[in-house]
């Protein structure tokens, strides 16, 4: 595997300058997972004679081509260069972005979510690669925990802020509003970030192996996200899902026998890598399915609008920013392992809280808002420091390819804990508030599997 030459000892200010622009660039990738389902009604305005399901392709496209590049990019970013990798996904992003503001017919929009999914991609594995290479090993742990908990930010105020652009301006302004981000974050950043270079010519990537990740994994986010909508039991859902692993079984193969693989399948046996990951899918069922569920809870059940609903959930992810600043100091002094086992019990006791005291009719201030304070608590505690465990045994030259790994595990716990409430919600029961006490239930439960699962881990208190 080629090496990469890493700069010098940034200085503090030139750290933090880093830090802003790689979390920029992570906050508007993971801000677009979730900041479009709550346009879906507006796209149906604007296009009334398309039907539902070619209208989900704009949610589903992203979630595919994002899903199934991460670890094709964050392979690129190691051998390649993460500033180069981290500019390309950047622009990328942002050119589709500009594509979705202008589209005339649903298809220009679904070709520009397809262009976000493929920069958000090269964005966040490169960003935390340049992350991790800028800051000390003392300060690399507090750093990914910021960076994820920014990350966690963006994809638990996505609706809400969604709701307001879209209030504001329409559906539109969801997306022209990440070109001058975009632009400023080019701008800034191509005077803040320093060149790193790898060692010798790199070698040109594995196409044959791209070409078996990715289309494994686009099988798979594929059959999660229609699953509900196909039938799981669809030749369609069947035949993504046979064909994903088959070629993934493949892939593995020949990641085992090639000199200079895709992904170096060593990594997994790394127990702390194993265990941060798959904590990580497990998790990641439980905050999808939960943070949809509320929105619709909160619309459909107490009736908010789309605003109110998002305005209702915004004291959680408020806690979210608060506590990430302090879990990864936590993290250091105490250990991965110690911070993220009561994380999740009191990410889980915010989910109880919900399944116990909020009822059918509205009480916010004694019902939702408790919950959502205690479960934002839980998220703080967690999310950012298991991205930080996930990379704290690799190497430099392996930061963004680890990062990537744990992202796709995030992006199919996620999809699948979708698909784990619309399989819920779409049961036929008398009483509304059964279908989302079986969802707070549900997402309480893979809370408590993922705490049990990071029991496993190795005690360790940094980056290396």
């Amino acid at each position: 595997m080629k090496q990469l030459t890493l700069p010098p000892t940034v200085p503090t200010r030139g750290r933090t300058a880093v830090f802003a622009v790689t979390v920029v660039g992570a906050f508007m990738a993971s801000l677009d997972l979730s900041v479009v389902n709550v346009a879906f009604p507006a796209l149906e305005r604007s296009w009334p004679h398309d039907t539902q399901a070619s209208l989900a392709w704009v949610i589903t496209a992203y979630a595919i081509v994002y899903g199934s590049l991460l670890i094709t990019a964050g392979r690129a970013a190691d051998q390649l260069g993460r500033r180069r990798i981290f500019f390309l996904g950047l622009w990328v992003f942002t050119v589709g972005s500009g594509l979705c503001s202008l589209a005339p017919s649903l298809a220009w929009l679904v070709v520009g979510r397809v262009g976000q999914g493929v920069g958000a991609a090269f964005l966040l594995p490169a960003s935390l690669g340049i992350l991790l290479e800028t800051f000390p090993k003392e300060l690399r742990s507090q750093a990914v925990a910021l960076w994820a908990g920014a990350g966690a930010l963006a994809v638990a105020t996505g609706p809400s802020l969604g709701a307001a652009l879209i209030t504001a301006g329409g559906w539109r302004l969801a997306f022209v509003i990440n070109v001058p981000i975009g632009v400023a974050g080019w701008t800034f950043g191509r005077r803040v970030l320093v060149e790193d270079r790898p060692e010798g010519r790199a070698a040109p990537p594995g196409y044959v192996g791209v070409a078996l990740v990715s289309v494994a994994l686009a099988g798979l986010v594929l059959a999660i996200s229609e699953g509900p909508t196909w039938g799981w039991t669809s030749v369609r859902v069947l035949g993504c899902l046979v064909s994903s692993l088959a070629l993934g079984a493949l892939f593995v193969r020949r990641c085992g026998v090639r000199p200079d693989p895709l992904l170096d399948i060593g990594l997994f046996a790394d127990r702390s890598f194993s265990v941060a990951n798959a904590a990580t899918a497990l998790y990641a069922m439980g905050f999808f399915a939960m943070l949809l569920g509320n929105l619709l809870f909160l619309t459909s059940v107490w009736r908010y609008s789309i605003l109110e609903a998002g305005l209702a959930v915004t004291p959680g992810p408020i806690v979210v920013a608060l506590v990430s600043r302090w879990s990864g100091k936590l993290a250091v002094r105490h250990g991965f392992r110690s911070v993220l086992v009561p994380g999740f019990a009191v990410f889980a006791a915010g989910l109880l809280w919900y399944l116990l005291r909020v009822g059918p009719h509205p009480d916010y201030t004694a019902g939702w808002l408790p919950g959502t304070l205690i479960s934002g608590l839980g998220i703080g505690l967690t999310f950012p420091v298991l991205a930080a465990a996930a990379v704290a045994s690799l190497g430099a030259e392996r930061f963004a390819v680890g990062s990537a790994v744990n992202q796709t595990a995030r992006q199919v716990g996620g999809a699948l804990g979708v698909a784990v409430l619309v399989a819920i919600l779409a049961r036929s029961a008398t009483d509304p508030m059964a279908h989302f006490q079986h969802v707070w239930a549900f997402a309480a439960a893979m809370a408590v599997v993922a705490g049990l699962t990071t029991v496993l881990m190795r005690p360790m208190r940094s980056l290396e």
